[in-house]
């Protein structure tokens, strides 16, 4: 069943892909080419008066980047997604309650989304072109990935301790105590990771907040194309496979 779900994982990540690629390329590209232009602008701004103005040749094109390039890195690291998401969706698929295919891949990629992607961003949001330190890039991807496991682990947490208590408890009472544990555990961690903030103060607001938007919105339709996709790929998998019933009823 795993191998069967894992093909249906990475053809879901390829729908979810080709769709997140349409909305990066008409929604997202034109923030990224606004921050190019700006640093371009500071760039020149800068440069001394009597300097001779040079360009060096790029070794990828912008227009490269923007198309050939934007859709290969989007469609692979959405399969790649799609094939890690079916694995753990065949862990849990029977032991996650009375939870049919679709709903558990929605409340999967739910899941999925707050923690590898709201949390992260909450902390270290992403910064177009001309905003960062490149000096300081290596250090911000090392937190941001502290921050990335710290938040996965306590989601394992919060899910353990969720079904813990609903042994005891009401089940809706058991997730709201859990969330709160995580949400606590993680308002620890954001205040021992030091803050870091290299916006220049002469960067358009909007560029940003533009920018950082679309970036979410990549994510947020990567996601729930991918959990709606592979949920009906799954089931469809699953009741030819007569392993439905058999789920449902565990």
């Amino acid at each position: 069943m795993t191998g069967h779900l894992l093909l249906r994982g990475m053809l879901a990540g390829l729908i979810a892909g080709l769709v997140a690629f349409g909305f990066a390329r008409f929604y997202g590209e034109p923030q990224v080419d606004l921050a190019i232009a700006f640093e371009e602008l500071m760039a020149a701004a800068e440069a001394p008066a009597d300097a001779t103005a040079h360009e060096e040749p790029e070794a990828v094109s912008r227009e490269t980047q923007a198309g050939i390039g934007l859709f290969t890195g989007v469609v692979t690291y959405s399969v790649a997604m799609g094939g890690i998401f079916s694995l753990v969706f065949a862990g849990l698929y029977g032991r996650a309650g009375r939870l049919g295919p679709r709903s558990l891949a929605v409340v999967l990629g739910a899941a999925a989304f707050v923690a590898l992607i709201i949390v992260p961003d909450l902390k270290y949001p992403p910064n177009p072109p001309a905003v960062g330190d490149p000096e300081t890039i290596g250090v911000r991807t090392g937190l941001f990935f502290v921050t990335l496991v710290a938040s996965i682990f306590a989601l394992s947490l919060a899910v353990m301790l969720a079904r813990r208590l609903g042994e005891h408890w009401d089940r809706w009472n058991a997730v709201i105590v859990a969330g709160i544990a995580y949400v606590v555990f993680l308002a620890i961690v954001f205040r021992l990771l030091p803050t870091i903030n290299e916006v220049p103060e002469n960067f358009p607001s909007t560029a940003l907040y533009d920018f950082r938007l679309a970036t979410l919105g990549l994510q947020f339709t990567l996601w729930t194309v991918l959990s709606l996709a592979f949920g009906y790929l799954a089931e469809k998998s699953l009741q030819k496979s007569g392993n439905y019933r058999s789920a449902r009823a565990a």
